[in-house]
């Protein structure tokens, strides 16, 4: 019988983005109508679609072997020391920026610091973490559990502030909300079982899958560069070239020009192919990576 590994993947908003991650890495994973167990084209691999906020806790207890999930609920249900964290993956469905947990209240609440919320009402998803956070500061307030449309309750004054999750902000404040400070910064971990990194069959798979997804990542910041350049020219060029170690340079049939390739962060493309062409690059061709490890 085959050795499995059991694998948490995240349902909810990281769903699709979590799936294109592990295709780019080379798994094609497909989600089945009303069904938490998705299908995975690798025999040692058995998935498993679990909520984020529930990921740490099934990977604690074994459960799971390996699960991705955000180091906020990580934190919330203060399983830090019962999981081992094997890498950060930043990545979400409409940045690679990590989020934050952020204080929000009205903007004209007298709420000006975390200080002011003593003897306040708040209202959140991350009880646990916001409750140790006010209490390391010596802040009393009441936080209650938000079960979903956590802005609004501040909105409607049912709250005095929330404690909620922004990438950018531009949400909470298209609402006339104000963000006073915030709490905790987070991303997106890979966490894994203790005794399963002691079984050699599961230790090996989880470093192929952790190697593979952090290579997927490095490759989407990085795009590749080919060009002919005259051999007169190639000085000139290869100074313009960033490269880990040096460019790639091979003699084309035509011994007058050389092939050039190598590989540069993608926002510098815009300004870099110009400078090429002026420096006599021809044929410059941009495509993107799948991996870089």
């Amino acid at each position: 019988m085959t050795q499995q590994l059991k694998l948490g993947i995240p349902k909810g908003s990281l769903e699709s983005s979590t799936l294109s991650l592990f295709k780019q890495a080379g798994w094609n994973i497909s989600p089945r109508s009303r069904n938490y167990f998705p299908s995975i084209d690798d025999r040692e691999i058995n998935c498993a679609l679990v909520r984020s906020q529930e990921m740490a806790p099934y990977v604690a207890n074994g459960t799971l072997d390996l699960g991705l999930t955000g180091h906020d609920w990580i934190l919330e249900r203060e399983v830090e020391n019962e999981v081992e964290e094997i890498c950060e993956l930043v990545y979400s469905k409409s940045s690679d920026q990590p989020c934050r947990w952020v204080l929000v209240v009205p903007k004209d609440s007298p709420i000006q610091s975390i200080e002011d919320l003593q003897g306040k009402k708040i209202s959140t998803e991350l009880v646990s973490f916001t409750r140790r956070y006010l209490a390391q500061r010596g802040i009393e307030a009441e936080v209650e559990f938000s079960w979903g449309a956590t802005e609004a309750k501040v909105v409607e004054g049912l709250v005095d502030a929330v404690v909620e999750i922004t990438e950018t902000g531009s949400t909470i404040r298209a609402h006339g909300l104000r963000i006073v400070c915030d709490i905790l910064h987070t991303e997106t971990r890979l966490i894994a079982n203790r005794q399963a990194m002691q079984d050699p069959f599961k230790r090996r798979k989880i470093e192929q899958i952790a190697t593979l997804l952090q290579s997927a990542l490095r490759a989407r910041k990085k795009v590749a560069l080919k060009m002919n350049v005259p051999a007169g020219n190639l000085e000139q060029v290869v100074a313009l070239l960033p490269s880990l170690h040096a460019p790639t340079v091979n003699h084309l049939f035509d011994k007058e020009w050389l092939a050039v390739e190598t590989v540069v962060d993608s926002g510098q493309v815009r300004d870099l192919i110009p400078s090429l062409q002026a420096a006599g690059a021809e044929g410059i061709l941009e495509y993107e990576l799948r991996k870089m490890v």
